[in-house]
């Protein structure tokens, strides 16, 4: 199978009561995950790497203000409808909830662990084989 792209769905603004560190460990984890995504052959995308600039962009001034609102969850959702599969990652999310019944509705694979994901076969072409990322 060639690289898939996967959008990763998991806790972002969920479980952390407006808490900007605890905001910024979701982050990282989700990207953790990206990064586990990647090791693995396929493209990862967290829609937060998309909604957070084009929020910041807008004018937002804080996560959750009217601006930012306008991007997090429809940003995630147009990339559902992009995306070749998506990965839902361990935590209470409402949004990543939604993501995963979107994809669903849409006929996307739900994927819940990275062992889960389809084994990649690089094309001819591929100079340099992505699963071997620096540490």
């Amino acid at each position: 199978m060639k690289p898939q792209l996967i959008l990763i769905a998991g806790p972002y603004r969920g479980g952390t009561d407006g808490d900007p560190v605890r905001i910024a460990e979701n982050l990282r984890r989700l990207e953790r995950a990206a990064l586990g995504v990647y090791e693995r052959g396929h493209m990862p995308m967290v829609g937060e790497w998309v909604s957070l600039p084009l929020a910041r962009t807008a004018g937002s001034e804080r996560i959750g203000d009217d601006i930012s609102e306008r991007f997090l969850y429809p940003a995630a959702r147009r990339l559902i409808e992009r995306c070749d599969a998506v990965l839902r990652i361990p935590g209470e999310s409402r949004g990543a909830d939604g993501d995963v019944e979107l994809a669903r509705k849409l006929g996307v694979p739900v994927y819940h662990r990275l062992d889960e994901l389809p084994d990649v076969t690089f094309a001819v072409s591929a100079v340099h084989d992505s699963r071997s990322v620096p540490r």
